[in-house]
């Protein structure tokens, strides 16, 4: 990505996805690339980390709310300890970037920057729990992490070092822990769904797929509009065996040495990735209010003889605006044209403008504008700033509508391999249909068309679901008895 600040994005959504995709990120001024030799690692912008910061804001908030405290820990992780949980190692191995020299000194160990923390924050949950008292532990850090993957690079969506939070807890029963998995991945879909304007589908991950050592790993799974799937948020049930690795140990009230049942949950900047991909255009970014950096922009109008009235009209209606708390932004700019002003701020993603001009002033009115359709209004100026957050409840109902309209006309069902293999080519979208659990059905698909489990369903779960259709059926794939649904998808 260069600087290039000419206005308008020249790709299309529909027909070349990452051009355009990358197009907006650049030219919404969210990232750039890093440097020559650097590939892989991007520059997040102040337009870009705001919208992090929001995501932050409202996570950090919810898990506060629940008994969770923020810690840090070292980015450097020795490799003894990373060696002391074999999944782990084994998962993240062809990943992990190591430092071998401080200065002109070679190390005597290896030191693994970290591709996820459990492996340092564990010793320390050992040495923090004692008793059964000292339960149930909570800590949650926000951090970059490095995974040196050989791929593309797509802002947001895969680069090697990806800003994250990690929440690691300690709990007596596997019930307890159980339950703070299910808290964390429901705090995941309240982000998507209550803040970002997506629905998200909820479910676990197949068994060869679960994060390294985990006893179970839950996700929330979003649909883009090109029908890839993303992988949202993931919560995962460590079990004990974190616990047996690293000796977190209590004594329960009988005085009795058990093993803790601990957990990890995290959700990454891909997130940013996501809200971008859903609901921006080909006029260039869109995010809900809820997460806006500039919530409102005033755009005034006037030629020299009304510059005056029309300026002090809007510097008034602006302080009125930021005294209620809306993030607000008034473009005076004398040199830049209004028509200018409107491309600009549509691209920039600014879910609602107001459009004062001599008319407005003299009829004591605001003219508003709606960022996701161009959906115009007019209002009375005594009323508009009471009104704003009907406005801002409007226009993320229309994003919220646009995305589980895509979700709802993209799930379709296959009970052949036939079936999954055309339907995800003539479609993508999920493909739900009914497996037998085999790891190697599913490698069939994915050698085939690149696409792969993404989800099982909860079997309780009668959200968005529908009916489990894999009772009394056989395997799409391998004609086996059905043990499971699973839902197919291409994914980023």
């Amino acid at each position: 990505m260069s600087d290039d600040q000419e206005l308008g994005i020249t790709e299309s959504k529909q027909y070349n996805t990452g051009e355009w995709y990358a197009e907006v990120v650049q030219k919404a001024g969210l990232a750039n690339y890093a440097p020559d030799g650097m590939s892989g690692f991007i520059i997040t912008r102040p337009r870009g980390y705001a919208l992090w910061e929001g995501i932050q804001n409202y996570l950090d908030s919810e898990f506060k709310a629940t008994d969770v405290q923020n810690a840090y820990f070292p980015m450097f992780i020795p490799e003894s300890y990373l060696e002391r949980e074999k999944d782990i190692v084994e998962g993240f191995d062809p990943e992990v970037a190591w430092v071998t020299h401080g200065g002109n000194q070679e190390l005597e160990e290896r030191l693994a920057v970290r591709p996820t923390s459990e492996s340092i924050i564990a010793p320390y949950m050992a040495q923090w729990v004692r008793s059964h008292r000292d339960l149930p532990l909570r800590v949650n850090q926000w951090c970059s992490v490095v995974r040196w993957e050989a791929t593309d690079t797509k802002p947001f969506f895969r680069t090697k070092e990806f800003l994250w939070q990690e929440g690691h807890t300690a709990h007596r029963t596997r019930d307890d822990a159980f339950e703070e998995t299910m808290t964390r991945l429901g705090q995941y879909r309240s982000l998507y769904e209550d803040v970002l304007a997506m629905p998200v589908m909820r479910g676990k991950k197949p068994e060869h797929d679960k994060f390294p050592g985990a006893d179970t790993t839950t996700t929330v799974e979003a649909l883009m509009p090109d029908g890839k799937s993303v992988q949202a948020g993931t919560s995962h049930y460590l079990g004990t065996s974190f616990a047996a690795a690293f000796d977190i140990t209590f004594s329960d009230e009988d005085e009795e040495e058990q093993p803790a049942h601990t957990t990890s949950w995290g959700l990454s900047w891909r997130s940013l990735g996501a809200l971008i991909m859903t609901h921006s255009d080909d006029q260039g970014l869109v995010v809900p209010p809820t997460i806006a950096p500039e919530q409102v922009v005033i755009v005034p109008i006037y030629q020299e003889d009304t510059e005056e009235k029309v300026l002090d009209y809007a510097e008034e209606l602006r302080d009125d605006l930021a005294e209620a708390g809306v993030r607000v932004e008034l473009d005076d700019r004398d040199e830049r044209n209004p028509g200018f002003k409107f491309n600009e701020w549509e691209l920039k993603g600014v879910p609602v403008r107001f459009e004062i001009g001599p008319y407005e002033v003299d009829d004591d009115e605001v003219t508003v504008v709606h960022r996701p359709d161009g959906e115009e209004s007019v209002e009375a100026r005594d009323e508009v700033v009471d009104s704003i957050e009907d406005h801002f409840d409007e226009v993320y109902a229309k994003l919220y509508a646009k995305a589980e309209e895509n979700l709802a006309e993209n799930v379709r069902d296959a009970e052949d391999r036939a079936g999954i293999l055309g339907t995800i080519g003539q479609h993508g979208g999920y493909v739900r249909t009914p497996w037998c659990g085999k790891e190697e059905c599913e490698e069939e698909i994915k050698e085939t068309i690149s696409a792969e489990i993404v989800m099982v369903p909860f079997e309780d779960d009668e959200e968005r679901h529908h009916p489990d259709v894999a009772e009394g059926c056989e395997c799409a794939i391998c004609d086996d008895e059905a043990t499971e649904t699973a839902f197919f998808a291409k994914s980023y």
